[in-house]
Parts: C-alpha cells; structure tokens; sequence
C-alpha cells in the first residue's frame, strides 16, 4: 500500500496532487483486494472529494460530476458515497453534513477531525491517547460505542489572530 505524507499545515511544501494520487491508488488497490468495484462514478467522486482538504457536501458534488456525467441524480452520487462510506475511502463529517478523504484508508480506526473554521480544511488525526480515554469512560459507564468520530472546530496556526 502506498504510503501518505502528513498534512499538518497547508503549506508550499504540501504536494495535494499527490495526495490525490495516493487516495487513489490505495482505493484501487483495497477495491481489488476487496472484490469490490470502484467504478468509473464512484472514482470521479472520490477524486473530486479529494480536490481539497476542505469537506464537500453531496449537491456540490453533484454539480462537479454534472460536466462529465450529465445524467447524474442526487442518487447517483449518494449511492458512491454510500459506496465509499463502507469502504473506508471517505469519512462524513457530521456537523458539516460533508464529506473528506481518508487518510487511513484500509485500516478501521477511530477518527479525529480537526475542521479549521476559517480557511475550512479538515485534518485526519489518529489521536491515541484521546480514544484510550474516551474508551476508559466509555467502559465505565458500560456503555458500547458503534462508531466513534470527534469533531472539533477551530482555527489553525496558519488561520489564528497574531
């Protein structure tokens, strides 16, 4: 599997077309290795959900997968969301009712999203030490997760008042 540079900071170092390819050709290669299809609808969406590291939401994507596929419905993309959703390719952004890459894709994990309120990036963390201690209180209050995501909005260091 291809390995991911981190993003930290946009910066002028930060390559996003190779972000893109990676997201990419780790999907292709979990797909094949799944036995499952990223068809030709479902590719273009992943790519353009990748086009940034801000979140996009459903009906914008729609309106970028019109000039290539005319024929497009809400359906059309929400079934290569769902697609992609189940795949680990994509997270959903909740509070933003969006969608982002995943930077982990092929690993189940806990998800951190860092959504920048101010230039609207949204950073993938793994946070270890957060989720050890939510799964702690979690425990303790016999209490089952089925899904854990963590949302915080703020302002990154490129973003914050000096």
């Amino acid at each position: 599997m291809t390995a991911r540079p981190t993003i930290s900071d946009q910066t002028a170092e930060h390559d996003h077309s190779q972000c893109i390819r990676n997201a990419i050709s780790t999907a292709e290669e979990l797909c094949i290795r799944r036995g499952v299809q990223l068809t030709p609808i479902r590719h273009k969406i992943l790519e353009l959900i990748w086009n940034s590291h801000k979140a996009v939401k459903a009906y914008d994507l729609l309106d970028l997968i019109r000039p290539v596929n005319d024929a497009a419905k809400p359906a059309t993309v929400y079934r290569a969301l769902d697609f992609l959703l189940e795949q680990g390719l994509i997270h959903r952004v909740e509070s933003l009712n969006a969608f982002v890459g995943c930077r982990s894709s092929g690993t189940r994990h806990d998800q951190l999203l860092l959504i920048r309120t101010a230039c609207h990036n949204v950073e993938e963390r793994s946070a270890p030490q957060v989720f050890l201690a939510l799964a702690d209180e979690m425990q303790r209050a016999s209490f089952i997760p089925q899904r854990k995501t963590m949302e915080i909005h703020g302002l990154c260091k490129t973003c914050q008042p000096e």
